[in-house]
């Protein structure tokens, strides 16, 4: 994808990669950590978003392969 945001003052031009990784929030602090130490940026974009509502048998899936 294309990225245009500000850093450091300067309006920036990148084309990055988006990881989408899947888990249950009790593991986030795990996921930041990795993708921090694995990351070229100072600041790379690290979110949680809400799971409201979703295909129960993957979200069962999601579940089980992630408490493992």
């Amino acid at each position: 994808m294309e990225s245009v945001y500000w850093w450091d003052g300067d309006i920036n031009h990148e084309n990055e990669v988006v990881l989408i990784l899947k888990t249950q929030s009790n593991n986030f602090k795990a996921v930041e950590k990795a993708v921090k130490s694995l990351h070229s940026y100072e600041c790379p974009c690290i979110v949680a978003l809400p799971v409201t509502d979703g295909y129960k048998p993957y979200l069962d899936w999601m579940v089980s392969e992630s408490t493992k």
